[in-house]
C-alpha cells in the first residue's frame, strides 16, 4: 500500500490542483468550517512544523493518545475522524478572506516543502510525540486530504 506525503512532488501537486478546486462558495459535506476558514486551519498547522506557531505543551495522557493515534493512522493508512478535537490555537470561526487564505495556504505548502528540502522538520510534536521526516510528511498529506475531501476536492 503507498502512503501518500507531501514530500512527492505529485502529491504536492494533486493538493494545489485540489485548493485550486476550491470556491467561495464550496460548502462542507460535514463540520462547521466555510472554505476560507479551512484553508487558514491548514495553513495555521502547516505552520506547526515550520516553526511558524508553536502548540502548548499537553499532559501525557494525551499524547499517549496521540501516540497511539499516529500509529494507526500509519498502519491502517486510515483517514483522520470527522469533527476530530484540535488545539484551541489552531481553531478558526471568525471571518475570513478567500482569496488571502488561497494565497496564504499555498505559500506555507511551499514553505513547507523547503522546510522539508533542508531537512529542517522538528523531531518532536507536542501530541504525536517523537517524529521523524516520513511522519511529518504523511500526516501533514492526510490533514489536507482530510479537509479538502470535507469540501468535495
Amino acid at each position: 500500500m503507498v502512503k501518500k506525503s507531501l514530500h512527492n512532488p505529485e502529491c504536492i501537486k494533486e493538493i494545489v490542483d485540489r485548493i485550486h478546486h476550491l470556491t467561495q462558495n464550496s460548502q462542507p459535506a460535514w463540520g462547521k468550517m466555510d472554505a476560507s476558514q479551512m484553508m487558514r486551519h491548514c495553513n495555521q498547522v502547516l505552520q506547526v512544523p515550520i516553526g511558524e506557531i508553536k502548540l502548548p505543551e499537553i499532559n501525557f495522557l494525551f499524547t499517549a493518545i496521540g501516540i497511539v493515534t499516529k500509529w494507526e493512522i500509519q498502519v491502517f493508512n486510515n483517514g483522520i475522524p470527522r469533527n476530530m478535537p484540535t488545539f484551541q490555537k489552531l481553531i478558526v470561526n471568525f471571518e475570513c478572506d478567500f482569496k488571502e487564505e488561497k494565497e496564504n495556504l499555498l505559500k506555507t505548502l511551499e514553505d513547507y516543502r523547503i522546510c522539508f528540502q533542508h531537512k529542517n522538520l522538528p523531531d518532536h510534536h507536542v501530541l504525536f510525540g517523537k517524529m521523524k521526516e516520513k511522519d511529518w510528511g504523511f500526516l501533514e498529506y492526510k490533514h489536507l486530504h482530510h479537509h479538502l475531501k470535507q469540501f468535495n476536492v
